[in-house]
């Protein structure tokens, strides 16, 4: 009966390697998979304050134009304010955004992009 048993520790044995080794990959991308995807939040939520301080104006120039009887003055004049607020906004948070990259990019966390770089590939020179 011994034998028996022999076979089947080898194989759990080669198993639970061959699972450490899997989860040790996949534990490696994770950080890397992690950091396109909140670069890639980032940017939309950029382009959703955009969108949105735009569609704000232009509602309260609307409303205005609606109750005062402005003519197309108020949603003219709505959506530069609108405009001007979001673009603002959009640029006091990608400022934060890059001093957090900048910080975390200090901290030494390997397999980030330094930023100082040109984003062309490299050629190689004769």
């Amino acid at each position: 009966m011994p034998k028996a048993d022999d076979p089947n520790d080898k194989a759990l044995s080669s198993l639970d390697a061959r699972l450490d080794a899997f989860e040790a990959r996949k534990a490696a991308e994770r950080p890397a998979k992690a950091a396109s995807e909140k670069a890639s939040q980032d940017g939309y939520r950029l382009l959703a304050d955009l969108i949105g301080g735009v569609l704000v104006g232009l509602g309260f120039g609307w409303l205005l134009d609606r109750y005062a009887h402005t003519g197309p003055w108020g949603m003219v004049g709505g959506l530069l304010i609108g405009l001007g607020l979001a673009i603002f906004s959009i640029v006091r948070k990608a400022m934060k955004l890059s001093a957090q990259a900048s910080a975390s990019s200090r901290s030494g966390e390997p397999g980030e992009d330094t930023g100082d770089g040109s984003t062309v590939p490299k050629q190689k020179r004769d």
